[in-house]
Parts: C-alpha cells; structure tokens; sequence
C-alpha cells in the first residue's frame, strides 16, 4: 500500500512551494487589460472568467477597495569609485532621506558616497539588517522628487528578466495612482480600466480608496523554516475619513468588502486591528497574515498569483485555505495563466476552516 501524503504543515515554508514554468511569467501586461484571465475560487472549487466578466461576478451593494498610490521611479543607477551600483529605494525616511537595497551592496561601507546623473548623490548613513541601507541624498524635498524622476526607472520585479522602458511607465501604473510613494505596484489594480469601472458602477458596485505605500521589502524572499519567525518589513498605509465611512456602511448593511490586491487588504486589516473600521486611519503597517488568522473585513479578495514561499502566497492560503490555493493554482499553471505581476488574476472568496 502506498503511503498516504503527509497533510501540509501551516507553519512550514515549503508548504507554500510549488514548481512554474518560466514561460507563464509575465513580461508585458494583456491588452486591454480587462482582457486578462480571472480564476474564481469559492467554496465549491474553481471556475476560468475573464477580468471583464467582474460586473457579472459581482453583486450590486459589493465595495471594492482600491489602493491609490503611485509608483514612483525608484531604480537609480550609479557609481562609487567608478564601481557601477544599482540602487532600489525603498521607503522614505525624510525630506532627503530613503532606505534603499543596493548592488554590491557589500562594496558600500558607512559615509560612502554614491553619485548619480543630474548632480545628485548620496551618503551611506546606516547598514541595516536585511541589506538595507540609509541614505542622505544632497537634494531634499520637491527638488529630490524631480530628480528621481528624471534620473530613476520603473523598479519592475526582478522575475521580469529585461530592463524597464518607457512603456512600462504607463503600465505599470494602476489608474487611480494618485499618491507617490509606492516602488512596487499594486497589481491587482493593473486590470482595473475606466470601461470597465463605468460598467461596476452601472452594475451597483461601489468603490472607494486607501493608501498603501508599497516597499521593496514586498520582493523579499521569506528564509525561515518555520514561517512564524518571519518578520515583515513595515509599509506605510491610511484610511481616510470617506473611505471609513463607506467601509463602516458596508459592513452595517451587510454588503461584501472586497480588496483590490493584497495591499489594500492589509490596509483594512490593520486598521481593524487599531480600533472600529469606521475611524480614519494612518500608520506603519507589518502586519504578517498566514493561515490561522482570522479576518475582521474582508470577504474576497480580488489579486494576482503569487511567488512560490512568498508572504502573499500565505495571505491567500488564510483566506481560502492552503490546500484549496495549492489545488487552485495547479489548476491555472494546467490551464496556462499567466503569473506574478503583469499576469492574470484571481477573484477568492473568504471560505472559513
């Protein structure tokens, strides 16, 4: 007789592994993008959509909730001691300050100074755990803004194996990008056109935004064998005071809250965690979501697939459970999705244990 499969452990790493074959990551999103393919996953199993198909998946009264900030160019290329170093900035510190990831960042030591084109230049004032550096850049405030980008280039995840180009300004750019400070997108929004929003709201679906600034740390990969001595890297994210209300009413009446991408969840999560969802809200955010918690706001989640052993991966197996999500995307690797941040996307239901 043979031996039954061991069930999947939670808490451990390689529960959130599965092989892909290169060719299903994305390089360039679909277009248009309402055109990309949609996997709903509920209870019952999985079904194949379009993301066009939303207004009929969706029901009048629903809220989706959009992250609204923007991308900004924050790949810099420079030098130190003529020796090329590539920099990805990572979350804003002050007026003249960044934490950034840099490559080599073993050649960097503290008081180096890295210069870049369009005279501008930075010292390194910290070393970091994790390989991230502080840096104090000799412009500040609006000035330094522009010269990031002018000088910066999309920071495209390093799965996607070419340089960015002037066309990924525009796709790797959600529509409602209104507030700078993000170096990754959210990509869930990626799909989301002005169509197809005038059709969500013929239908009765609402919407409303919050902010999320999205960190380099979200490419980071997780290094622990037991997944619960993992430490998220913090992300800045707000609530304001007409999205609170729309979120409260929601709940109130009953209706659906459905995220738009991961970061957005967070966003709500977290919030709920500091106090009624009905209260604006802004702060740091770590909050780290793998099976075993339990959601106060979501219902579904609308979201791409996920890197192998990766935080998000742990996000969507609590809430539609680990072995459904490793069903659900054997089933889109068998039917050829496409993967990670300019692929296809899933629409999955909160399903309690």
């Amino acid at each position: 007789m043979l031996n039954p499969t061991p069930p999947l452990d939670p808490t451990r790493l390689e529960s959130y592994d599965y092989p892909l074959p290169a060719e299903l990551i994305a390089s360039r999103p679909m277009v248009p993008r309402e055109a990309a393919r949609l996997l709903r996953i509920t209870q019952a199993g999985v079904a194949d959509h379009r993301v066009a198909d939303l207004p009929d998946l969706l029901q009048p009264g629903d809220l989706l909730v959009v992250n609204d900030t923007r991308v900004i160019p924050a790949r810099l290329h420079g030098q130190r001691d003529q020796v090329p170093i590539e920099v990805q900035l990572h979350r804003q510190t002050g007026p003249d300050g960044w934490l950034a990831f840099a490559k080599p960042g073993k050649r960097l030591r503290v008081g180096h100074t890295i210069t870049f084109d369009a005279g501008l230049s930075a010292a390194v004032l910290a070393k970091e755990e994790g390989g991230v550096i502080a840096l104090r850049f000799n412009q500040a405030g609006a000035a330094l803004t522009q010269a990031i980008a002018t000088i910066g280039t999309m920071p495209l995840p390093p799965y996607i194996k070419r340089l960015a180009d002037a066309q990924d300004r525009q796709d790797y750019q959600t529509v409602f990008a209104t507030h700078d400070g993000s170096v990754a997108a959210p990509t869930a929004g990626l799909h989301l056109t002005p169509a197809l929003l005038d059709q969500l709201a013929a239908r009765g679906v609402g919407l409303t935004r919050v902010t999320l600034h999205v960190g380099a740390g979200t490419f980071l990969p997780v290094k622990v064998d037991d997944i619960r001595d993992h430490r998220m890297h913090s992300e800045w994210g707000a609530i304001g005071p007409e999205a609170a209300a729309a979120l409260a009413a929601a709940q109130r009446e009953g209706r659906a809250i459905i995220p738009v991408g991961t970061t957005a969840l967070r966003v709500l999560e977290a919030a709920a965690a500091a106090g009624p969802i009905a209260q604006p809200f802004s702060g740091e955010i770590d909050l780290f979501i793998h099976p075993g918690y339990r959601f106060q706001v979501v219902d579904r989640l609308m979201t791409n697939f996920h890197l192998p052993k990766s935080t998000l991966v742990m996000l969507v197996s609590a809430l539609a459970g680990i072995a459904r999500v490793r069903a659900a995307y054997a089933h889109a690797i068998a039917q050829r999705y496409r993967f990670f941040s300019y692929g296809d996307a899933c629409l999955i239901d909160r399903i309690e244990p």
